[in-house]
């Protein structure tokens, strides 16, 4: 049967979203890999923190704030086979960082692994949009769970492949990357379509695209969603990279335990990405930022005068109700501006990951300077910024 524009009333192509969100697995899992090599490549190259923050901030420039730029491009020139040539870039980089013996071929490695993230997070979540069949919410939290799961199997990666062999073996992954150019050869296939239905029936396209605010109210949507993700990540941040440095301090548990809390908490947030975006698709992504950043604050706010037990709970929680929260926030963004997917996925996933690296920093210097207890303290207050949520529109009644 000849496929039809995503505007159609067809069904969700679940096949399509089951693949997005594999290849959102590897991709962030092989990102992952950077940080978690740090070690390896102080200890080879003898190079100072200072230098690690340079390859920190290089990677950071090319897998962040070229998202937003490069979701623009392919906005304005859409591009089938955008997703195996990000691979390509991750690909050619991987292979670069494990036989790189000097700092400036270490941070081009960064750079492409960098560049193929830029490219591959806005045109897979462009792609999961068209693939939802209206189920926006769904659709985005099946793909944001692919990226969860892969973000915390980089480290194990790394542990079990190349931390007891030499750095040399980061080349092996990248069998993983041509793997998941295989995988994309279908998408690329079905947005092919895609596009040449567009081409062909411009008019029906431009009746979809229309924004739904105007101009001015949808630039205050898009800065208080923006103000949310600020918020979110810098909680988030406090978590998961300091999360048992804190149970270690405060409670006295060892390193394994610490670990395996930790992995109760990553659970929880997998849960919640599931949940959020679906709920969003019955209820109206509104009340679910409401719920998921606001509705955070409670439990944020006891955890730091909790014992270990009430600690574990109320983090459980904390993850549970705040991860719930991105799908909604950029399937919203989405809507406001339904002609520029590339440019909001980028703008929101590079932000969200730019954010998580500066908090991260900086939460590091607060932990120095105040103690890790100090940090849980003020970064208790953040899912209060959830308040400023009453000032969006409800694009659901709309």
């Amino acid at each position: 049967m000849k496929e039809q524009d995503s505007s159609m009333p067809t069904g969700t192509a679940f096949r399509i979203l089951i693949l997005l969100s594999l290849i959102h697995c590897i991709n962030d899992a092989l990102q992952s890999v950077v940080s978690a090599v740090y070690p390896l490549i102080k200890e080879d190259l003898m190079i100072s923190f200072g230098q690690i923050g340079l390859i920190t901030l290089v990677y950071q420039m090319s897998a962040s704030v070229f998202q937003p730029v490069l979701g623009l491009w392919f906005d304005k020139r859409p591009f089938a086979w955008s997703l195996p040539m990000g691979m390509t870039f991750t690909m050619a980089g991987l292979l670069s960082l494990a036989f790189a013996d000097a700092l400036p071929w270490i941070l081009f490695s960064v750079f492409l692994v960098g560049v193929g993230s830029s490219v591959l997070h806005p045109e897979a979540s462009r792609l999961t949009s068209l693939a939802s069949g209206g189920k926006r919410g769904l659709a985005q939290s099946l793909f944001q769970v692919g990226g969860n799961l892969g973000g915390s199997l980089g480290p194990l990666l790394v542990a079990f492949f190349v931390a007891a062999y030499g750095r040399q073996n980061i080349a092996f992954f990248s069998i993983l990357s041509f793997v998941s150019i295989l995988i994309t050869i279908p998408i690329c296939q079905w947005y092919k379509k895609k596009l040449n239905y567009y081409k062909t029936h411009q008019s029906q396209a431009a009746v979809r695209r229309e924004s739904p605010l105007p101009l001015n109210k949808t630039v205050w949507s898009l800065f208080i969603l923006l103000m949310l993700i600020f918020s979110k990540y810098i909680y988030m941040a406090s978590l998961t990279s300091y999360y048992t440095f804190y149970l270690i301090e405060k409670f006295g548990v060892s390193v394994a335990t610490s670990q395996i809390l930790l992995f109760v908490f990553l659970v929880a947030t997998a849960i919640g990405t599931l949940a959020g975006g679906p709920i969003g698709d019955k209820v109206g992504r509104k009340y679910v930022i409401w719920a998921s950043i606001l509705g955070a604050a409670p439990f944020a706010l006891c955890m730091p005068y909790a014992g270990l037990t009430g600690t574990v709970v109320l983090s459980f929680c904390v993850g549970l109700i705040l991860s719930s929260a991105f799908p909604a926030i950029l399937v919203y963004a989405q809507e406001l501006l339904p002609y520029k997917l590339g440019l909001i996925s980028g703008l929101f996933f590079g932000l969200a990951f730019g954010v998580a690296g500066i908090a991260s920093a900086v939460l590091g210097k607060m932990a120095d300077t105040y103690g890790i207890i100090a940090v849980y303290h003020v970064c208790a207050l953040m899912p209060l910024l959830g308040l400023i949520t009453w000032f969006l529109p409800d694009l659901k009644k709309k």
